[in-house]
């Protein structure tokens, strides 16, 4: 298990988790016991083979599986780096997990499945216009090449690592991108479009705003740039 030096510094800082340290306090007061409930009961369904208090004892108390599942939620980590940042084998993250996850579900902290949005302009369309925050997730993931007769086999190889070709995007694709967040309300563009643009000829920001339907919000960006 961590200690307690490592364990004060996971929860105050709020990267690593994504919560504060009020709300880890008030959810592991409000888990904690539900938790240890529920492994009561699975010890009591099962005939016992030892007597009370036998047995190996938890080296990950419920806060630290709480903690590793928070971390492996929000980061994606795999169970074996949190198992050797823990202490502990990663068949007991593993165990972990699982055992906290529905809990976490329980309350309402789930994580949407079966969205796939493959161009930023569904990603901004799916994020609306209510402030919600969306996190892009770019690991690349070692699939298998597509079986012959597959229409996507022409375009990969046993050697690559995705199936997707890549592509590198233009600096006027990616303003073009940003202008259309500033139409569905997303302020945040403008200053990544200005910042970006600093390194284009003011041509192709002009051509990217009239791609966006932004050419005010283009001409905005040129002028901005001009005075620097």
């Amino acid at each position: 298990m961590v200690g307690n030096a490592s364990r004060a510094a996971i929860i105050s800082d709020r990267r690593i988790t994504g919560l504060s340290a009020d709300v880890i306090a008030e959810l592991v007061a409000e888990l904690g016991p539900l938790w240890h409930d529920r492994h009561q009961a699975r010890l009591a369904s099962r005939p016992r083979k030892r007597d009370v208090g036998a047995g190996a004892k938890h080296r990950l108390v419920f806060v630290d599986r709480f903690l590793a599942t928070l971390v492996h939620l929000r980061h994606a980590t795999t169970h074996h780096v949190l198992a050797c940042w823990f202490g502990v084998d990663r068949s007991t993250i593993t165990r972990a997990i699982a055992e906290v996850r529905p809990l976490l579900a329980e309350r309402g902290c789930t994580i949407s499945q079966g969205v796939r949005l493959r161009t930023l302009a569904k990603v901004i369309d799916h994020l609306g216009t209510d402030g919600k925050t969306g996190i892009i997730d770019g690991t690349e993931i070692r699939v298998r090449r597509p079986a012959a007769g597959h229409d996507d086999r022409d375009n990969s190889s046993p050697a690559r690592t995705s199936r997707t070709r890549s592509r590198p995007w233009s600096s006027q694709t990616a303003v073009r991108w940003l202008l259309q967040m500033m139409h569905r309300g997303n302020g945040d563009g403008f200053h990544e479009a200005l910042r970006i643009a600093r390194g284009m000829p003011m041509d192709d920001v002009r051509r990217a705003g009239e791609s966006a339907d932004r050419t005010d919000d283009a001409e905005a960006i040129v002028h901005v740039v001009g005075r620097a």
